[in-house]
């Protein structure tokens, strides 16, 4: 058999239960912050910022990855990019994509660096980012203090919530 043929798993089984979270997957490089953006993060952390997602790496392959993310309701995501494309499919719960409400089952496709951003819905949303990278950066192009205070405001609001919030449901 060819090297490259050993080296390419052919059949492998990924356990949520045993999924790393985001950062400890190391997989996601953050591009560097500027003065304005790394305040404004550090504030929105102080108030609670990370209790309002929970993400894991389901599964990391070389030219492959999948991830699942709640992010609940009033959670903020910064306008930002990547430098891989990226398909998501939602679970359950809803967003807001520019003028469009996406909820279960539908799913969108952004190119490698492309600026987005979405809302997670009343509910939150439960996606999967489905990558054809294991690596990834991510490039925040929030760049003003307002966007900042809204976060920091939306993650104190939200905060005692986000401790007992549950996933949203399936919707058949």
């Amino acid at each position: 058999m060819a090297k490259d043929q050993q080296d390419t798993p052919r059949f492998q089984i990924f356990r949520a239960k045993d999924a790393p979270g985001l950062m400890e997957a190391e997989c996601m490089s953050v591009e560097p912050f500027t003065p304005i953006q790394r305040a404004g993060m550090d504030r929105a952390l102080a108030a609670g910022y990370l209790e309002g997602d929970e993400i894991q790496v389901l599964c990391q392959l070389p030219g492959f990855s999948l991830t699942h993310v709640w992010f609940k309701e009033g959670y903020v995501l910064p306008l930002h990019s990547h430098d891989c494309d990226c398909l998501y499919y939602i679970i359950a719960g809803s967003i807001r994509l520019g003028t469009e409400e996406l909820g279960p089952r539908d799913s969108f496709f952004i190119p490698s660096g492309v600026p987005y951003t979405y809302k997670p819905g009343p509910d939150g949303v439960e996606l999967l980012e489905i990558r054809q990278a294991a690596s990834f950066n991510f490039v925040n192009l929030a760049k003003n203090e307002g966007f900042w205070d809204k976060v920091v405001e939306q993650t104190a609001q939200h905060r005692e919530a986000w401790k007992s919030a549950k996933r949203p449901l399936l919707n058949a």
